[in-house]
C-alpha cells in the first residue's frame, strides 16, 4: 500500500514538473514573440490595395493592414537595394561599411545584426530569398569577376543566421532558375548550390522562397523555440514575369500585357504571404507572431510604363532619387495585442529602425559607442516623438528627413555657403517648392548636422567602431567631390567627341 502510495505521489510530482515545464515555455513565449520580417524589391508607395492601387489586387496584405497598423510615412534606407538592406540588418546606415550602391561592397562579419541579437535571445534565425549583402561564394558572382567574389563573400552564416535559402541578386520573378540571371546565381540552401533543374524550383519565386521559409517555421514550432524570419521577395524587380494565369488574369481585366507581368507578380508576392498568415494560424501562433511588411526602394524605372508599371503614389521621383518616390515605400506592422489594429501612423520611420526595434522587443542592450542611425518604433507607435533625423545618402547628395521637413545637399557643398535645397512635405508632397531662404537657421542647423553625420560616417568605413586591427574598408573613402569630377569629366569627353561618333 506504501509503494503503491509513493508511487502515485511521484507520478504526480513528475506531472506537476511537467505542467510548470509547459507553463514555463508558454510564459517565455508570450514574452518572446516570433518576428517576421518581410520585403519587397522595387516596390513602389502605390502599388498595393491598401495604399490605393485601382488594379493590383493584393487582399491578404490589405487584411494584413487591416488587422495592425499602415505605416504612411515610412522609408526604405536607401533608393537602391544594397544599401537598405543593410540598413534593415544593422540599423546603421550604409556608408558606414562601404556598401555604397547595389553590388558593391558587403556586409562586415564584424557588424552586429538583428539575427544575431535574436540569436542571443534563443531564437531559430532564418533568411529566405535574395540576399545582396556580399556575394555567397568564393569563387563565382552574378556579376561576374568584376565583383571579386573572394573579396566579398559575405554569406548569412556570418551574420547570426541559423539557416539560410537565398540569392546573391535578383532572378526572375517566374522559374527564377532559368535565364540570364540565373547564371552564377543559383539558390544556396545553408551555404550548398541548389540544383538548378530541381522541379521544386520552377514557377513563382515567390512561391519557392514561401516553401522554405514555412518549412523553418515548422521546425522551430515543432522545438517550440521563438524564432526570427527574414523574407525578402524578389518580385517585383526585373525580370518581371508572372505565371500564365496571372497574367492572364489581368489581361482579361484590360491591362496591357506587359504591366499585366507587373501586376501579376505583386499579387503573386500577396498569394504567399496569404499562405504564410493561414499556416502560422495552423500552427496556433499567429497571435504571438510580429509581421512587418515594406520595400527596398522605389519602383524601377525612369517612367511608369509597362514592366515598369510601379507606381509611386504620386511621389516624385523612383528608384535611386532621394525624392520620395525613391525612398517612401508601403509598409504594414502586425503585433496582435500590442500595436493596435485598423490604424495609420504617419510618424518618419525607415528600415534603420528594425534592429533597434528588434533590440527593444527583446530588451537587448546595445554597446553604448556604437553609432546607430535607427531607433525603436515601439515608442513611436505610442505616440512620442523621433529622436533624430533619418538621413540618406547616394553617390553625392545627401538629405534628412525631420519631421515634416526635408533638406537635400550636396556631400561636396557642405563645407560652403550653398543653401541647399528644402522642403515642407506637409504642404509639399511633391517636392517642388525649395524653401531653404525663408528657414536660413533651420539650414544651418540640417547642414551642421549632415557634416557631423559625413564625418561619423568616415570613421566607422575605417573600422573605429570595430574592436578587430585585422579589418580592412571594402575600399578607400571617395573624397567629398569625387562624383562632381566624374560628372564634369563625362561631360568634357562628350564635348570632346568626334562628330557622329
Amino acid at each position: 500500500m506504501m509503494l503503491r502510495l509513493f508511487c502515485l505521489c511521484s507520478c504526480l510530482l513528475v506531472l506537476m514538473n511537467c505542467k510548470l515545464s509547459v507553463a514555463e515555455e508558454l510564459a517565455k513565449q508570450k514574452s518572446s514573440p516570433n518576428i517576421i520580417l518581410i520585403m519587397a524589391d522595387d516596390l513602389g508607395y502605390g502599388d498595393t490595395g491598401f495604399n490605393g492601387h485601382p488594379i493590383i489586387e493584393t487582399p491578404h496584405l490589405d487584411q494584413l493592414a487591416q488587422d495592425g497598423a499602415v505605416l504612411t510615412n515610412f522609408h526604405s534606407g536607401g533608393s537602391v537595394c544594397s544599401p537598405t538592406r543593410g540598413t534593415f540588418v544593422t540599423g546603421r546606415h550604409p556608408f558606414r561599411y562601404g556598401i555604397f550602391n547595389a553590388n558593391q561592397g558587403h556586409l562586415p562579419q564584424q557588424e552586429i545584426t538583428l539575427s544575431e541579437i535574436a540569436s542571443q535571445h534563443g531564437y531559430a534565425t532564418g533568411h529566405f530569398g535574395k540576399w545582396h549583402l556580399g556575394t555567397l561564394s568564393t569563387s563565382i558572382s552574378a556579376k561576374g569577376p568584376k565583383r571579386k567574389p573572394k573579396e566579398n563573400y559575405s554569406p548569412p552564416s556570418w551574420h547570426g543566421y541559423d539557416t539560410s535559402f537565398v540569392t546573391e541578386s535578383a532572378v526572375s520573378t517566374w522559374d527564377p532558375t532559368l535565364g540570364e540571371r540565373a547564371i552564377n546565381n543559383p539558390f544556396w540552401l545553408d551555404g550548398k548550390a541548389m540544383d538548378p533543374a530541381l522541379p521544386n524550383l520552377r514557377g513563382s519565386a515567390s512561391r519557392v522562397v514561401m516553401d522554405k521559409a514555412l518549412s523553418f517555421i515548422n521546425d522551430a514550432a515543432a522545438s517550440a523555440k521563438p524564432f526570427l524570419s527574414v523574407i525578402w521577395f524578389h518580385a517585383p524587380h526585373v525580370p518581371v514575369v508572372a505565371g500564365p494565369k496571372t497574367h492572364q488574369y489581368y489581361v482579361d481585366k484590360g491591362v496591357d500585357p506587359q504591366s499585366a507581368h507587373y501586376y501579376g507578380v505583386v499579387s503573386e508576392m500577396d498569394v504567399e504571404i496569404g499562405r504564410l498568415r493561414k499556416h502560422l494560424s495552423q500552427l496556433g501562433i499567429n497571435h504571438n507572431t510580429i509581421i512587418s511588411f515594406t520595400s527596398d526602394n522605389g519602383p524601377e524605372g525612369k517612367v511608369k510604363k509597362g514592366l515598369h508599371a510601379g507606381d509611386t503614389g504620386g511621389f516624385r521621383g523612383r528608384k535611386r532619387a532621394l525624392f520620395e518616390g525613391g525612398v517612401r515605400v508601403p509598409s504594414l506592422f502586425y503585433w496582435p495585442g500590442v500595436v493596435p489594429s485598423h490604424t495609420i501612423n504617419n510618424k518618419p520611420m525607415s528600415t534603420l529602425d528594425y534592429l533597434p526595434t528588434v533590440a527593444d522587443i527583446l530588451n537587448h542592450s546595445l554597446p553604448d559607442d556604437l553609432p546607430l542611425d535607427g531607433e525603436s518604433l515601439l515608442p513611436l507607435f505610442k505616440g512620442e516623438p523621433r529622436q533624430q533625423p533619418i538621413v540618406f545618402r547616394h553617390r553625392d547628395l545627401m538629405s534628412l528627413i525631420d519631421g515634416n521637413y526635408k533638406f537635400f545637399m550636396k556631400v561636396y557643398d557642405l563645407p560652403t555657403d550653398a543653401q541647399g535645397v528644402l522642403y515642407d512635405l506637409s504642404s509639399d508632397s511633391k517636392e517642388s517648392t525649395n524653401l531653404a531662404s525663408q528657414h536660413k537657421a533651420r539650414v544651418k542647423h540640417y547642414k551642421a548636422f549632415l557634416t557631423a553625420k559625413h564625418a561619423s560616417f568616415e570613421q566607422s568605413h575605417f573600422g573605429n567602431d570595430y574592436d578587430d586591427p585585422t579589418y580592412k574598408p571594402y575600399r578607400k573613402w571617395l573624397p567629398d567631390d569625387f562624383y562632381q569630377k566624374q560628372t564634369i569629366s563625362k561631360q568634357k569627353k562628350k564635348q570632346n567627341a568626334r562628330p557622329g561618333k
